[in-house]
């Protein structure tokens, strides 16, 4: 297949039959032809144009494989069709692609034909766009005006047959400093279903940091310190909106890069700070520069025996097996009481190794759980030196022996933790008290973890040792700098996590906050890396700050969400306080704004999206809000209702990629999401019956009287999508039925058909 000039910016591909002829010129004749009886939309869905609306031909998956070489993409899609129907069906393709890409390839399995590729100016594009949007009567198209457009003719289709059409372009990625950017466009409806299998590979001239999707979870696999190979998590395939990818090319240690999104009301906006650790080839310097002392706290209560203990006896083995030379560690065992192989930490060697192999081995399990007891234990050990002191604290009951208040045994971390040991924390089963372990763990720079019901304990504790293989960057600090080093006061607010997480191999740092002003920003990180005290700084300007860049203020948004949350759940602690306390009414009343404004729901706040819930009466609003924040958050902390939310808060509080289908665990660990509430980039839309309302109008939607009325198909329409093209929101206009929103301070009320 011939390559088309990158200067090109408009394109169509049209199938006939025969050989492979590619012309270059303006054949408006072919390029404005009428619709198939079926259009192929692979990014948004797929339309019947048949007078009976008979079309029956579905898309019933797509793969992608996309090769990044430095900054430049070529992108290959496969498109898999299934005709239902008894009868041939006519179909043609409509691909959206970004600016400035060119063909490499197209192919498809129908008979042996003919190619002709039609390159158009992009005026030309935007007249298919508006030909195919008025004639074929779906808003769906509109979501991508703006991009590109490959279109191919019409091909059939076979009765009850299958067909496979694979699509190759090119195009060069946008680079900023030392990131490389890449997007696949997709809708962000959540109607949409079809899996996409994405994979990705990444090499470039010097090594890569590390890679983040704002969009996707990924699954990442390392080739080289040069090369990378991420997929879309099989999770996530169904997940709606455009695939976005960056990687970092590394620098000397840490590598950062910035993502900003400006908000008039803030007097400057939102950024996301990426940051990344040096590439694989750390692994081969030898021991390790930071190195780990293990301590493993084992509940042996009689609730442990059987399969529970021997499993956890398995994971202390291989965690033992795990420690480099030079690393230390310890076990304490506690039921009722508290014992521990040594009174302090050893280091790993044979003789020592030996010892605890046996140690193990014979513990038991009997008896009640002194969780206070235990957790003072560990964090009175005195060190070893020179290490990133961890404590593993398994647990599978409340505490029921010695002081089991839950506030004393928090406030161990909280207040007494001399040494700064990582507390991670293992609630096995659900009988345990969820938001103490969770708040352990969050205090000491840690993660909770909960093995639920048939859940193989030596499995999920192997999996987080793993993760805390070779400690890079220890007790890390963050601060907000002038170029003379002094504190630039004022700068930034609500940074999220508000302490540093340690970082591992392999692992990434997203910070979210919000920044004010415009001037240049300096970010510095400091901290014991690799066994030596380091600081980073980083210089950033707002020049490249966009409207595009919806994603982040939405993962502040649910972070901020996640925090709020949190701080209410952790009063429930307290049984003097309940939602009537100000301090909780405070809490509540933010969480509601947020998460009306930004459009992310929690259990707590679903019933946003309920059609009968009047937004209007703030009143009632925050009442519901504050029974299902007291009545879940604060009062329900053991069982699987408690279990559920620190799954949930989790994820809130450590957002990194967009949740646009609103998804959560119920109190039964099943998972719910919301259709109601649709995320458009920046905005979010409320269905109200046939109506979606921009988050904006909503709590007043009843007294709005739009400025302008705008048709479905006229130029009026191509021109207000157009308009939302330039910051990414013409996603607002594909919806079905009416849309009620805000363009530059106008309500405007857009008329689609249904």
């Amino acid at each position: 297949m011939a390559i088309i000039k990158k200067h090109i910016v408009g394109f169509v591909v049209v199938a006939s039959a025969f050989s492979v002829q590619v012309t270059l010129g303006r054949l408006e004749h072919i390029g404005l032809r009428s619709p198939a009886s079926n259009v192929i939309i692979p990014q948004s869905s797929q339309i019947s144009f048949s007078p009976d609306r008979r079309g029956s031909i579905a898309i019933t998956d797509v793969e992608v494989l996309v090769d990044i070489i430095e900054s430049t993409a070529t992108t290959t899609i496969e498109i898999r069709l299934q005709n239902t129907s008894n009868r041939s069906q006519e179909a043609e393709l409509v691909v959206p692609v970004p600016d400035g890409a060119v063909i490499r390839g197209f192919a498809y399995d129908g008979p042996g034909g003919m190619i002709t590729a039609e390159v158009l100016a992009k005026e030309e594009a935007r007249r298919i766009y508006q030909q195919l949007v008025s004639k074929i009567r779906d808003p769906a198209l509109a979501e991508f005006i703006g991009y590109n457009l490959i279109r191919s003719s019409v091909f059939p289709v076979e009765a009850h047959g299958k067909q496979k059409v694979r699509l190759t372009y090119e195009h060069l990625l946008e680079a900023d400093g030392d990131r490389v950017d890449y997007v696949l466009p997709r809708t962000e409806s959540l109607e949409y279903a079809v899996p996409w299998k994405v994979r990705a590979n990444i090499k470039a001239k010097r090594a890569i940091s590390t890679v983040y999707s704002a969009s996707h979870k990924l699954q990442i696999e390392r080739q080289s310190d040069k090369e990378m190979t991420v997929k879309i998590a099989t999770e996530a395939e169904k997940n709606p909106g455009a695939f976005r990818l960056s990687y970092l090319v590394q620098a000397d240690g840490v590598t950062a890069s910035m993502f900003a999104y400006p908000d008039e009301k803030l007097s400057g906006g939102y950024f996301l700070l990426l940051a990344g650790l040096p590439a694989e080839e750390l692994k081969h310097i030898g021991d390790p520069a930071i190195k780990r002392e293990v301590t493993l706290v084992i509940d042996r209560s009689g609730s442990m025996r059987n399969e529970k203990i021997e499993q956890v006896k398995e994971a202390a083995l291989q965690i033992i097996a795990g420690l480099k030379d030079g690393e230390s560690f310890n076990i304490i065992v506690y039921n009722n009481t508290v014992q521990w192989f040594s009174p302090k930490p050893v280091v790993k060697d044979r003789e020592n190794s030996k010892a605890v192999t046996a140690y193990i081995g014979g513990i038991t399990a009997a008896g009640g759980t002194n969780i206070h007891d235990a957790l003072k234990a560990a964090l009175d050990q005195e060190p070893t030196d020179g290490v990133l002191p961890i404590v593993l604290f398994l647990t599978d009951g409340l505490p029921t022996v010695g002081n089991t208040s839950e506030i004393a045994i928090r406030e161990l971390v909280t207040k007494s933790n001399p040494h700064k040991r990582r507390v991670f924390t293992f609630g096995v089963g659900v009988d345990v008290n969820a938001p103490l372990l969770e708040k352990v763990a969050e205090a000491s720079r840690a993660r909770a973890e909960f093995v639920l019901p048939k859940e193989d304990v030596e499995v999920k504790v192997g999996k987080v040792f793993k993760r805390l293989t070779g400690p890079v960057l220890a007790d890390g600090k963050l601060e907000v700098v002038k170029d003379s080093g002094e504190p630039a006061v004022g700068r930034t607010m609500d940074i999220l996590p508000g302490q540093l997480p340690d970082l591992f191999e392999g692992d990434q740092l997203v910070l979210l906050g919000r920044y004010i002003g415009t001037e240049p920003i300096t970010f510095r990180i400091s901290g014991n890396y690799m066994g030596k005290q380091r600081q980073f700084k980083f210089a950033f300007d707002f020049d490249k700050a966009d409207k595009r860049n919806g994603f982040v203020s939405r993962l502040w948004a649910s972070r901020k969400i996640g925090e709020l949350i949190d701080a209410v759940r952790q009063m429930g602690a307290d049984s003097a306080v309940s939602k009537d306390d100000p301090k909780v009414k405070e809490l509540v009343d933010e969480i509601v704004r947020l998460s009306t404004e930004f459009g992310i729901l929690t259990e707590y706040t679903a019933f946003l999206a309920r059609e009968g819930t009047n937004l209007g009466n703030e009143a009632e609003v925050l009442r519901e809000a504050s029974i299902s924040l007291e009545s879940r958050a604060m009062q329900s902390r053991t069982g699987f209702g408690g279990v559920n939310q620190s799954y949930n808060l989790s994820q809130y509080k450590m957002q990194d990629s967009l949740n646009m289908r609103n998804d959560y665990f119920d109190s039964n660990m099943n998972r719910v999401s919301i259709s109601s509430v649709q995320q458009v980039n920046d905005r979010v839309y409320y269905r109200r019956g046939g109506r979606w309302v921009d988050s904006s109008l909503v709590k007043k939607e009843s007294e709005v009287q739009p400025d302008r009325i705008v048709e479905f198909g006229t130029g009026e329409y191509m021109e207000l999508a157009e308009r939302l093209a330039k910051e990414n929101r013409q996603g607002s206009i594909s919806l079905r039925g009416e849309i009620l929103l805000t363009v530059d301070g106008q309500t405007v009320l857009v008329r689609n058909v249904n």
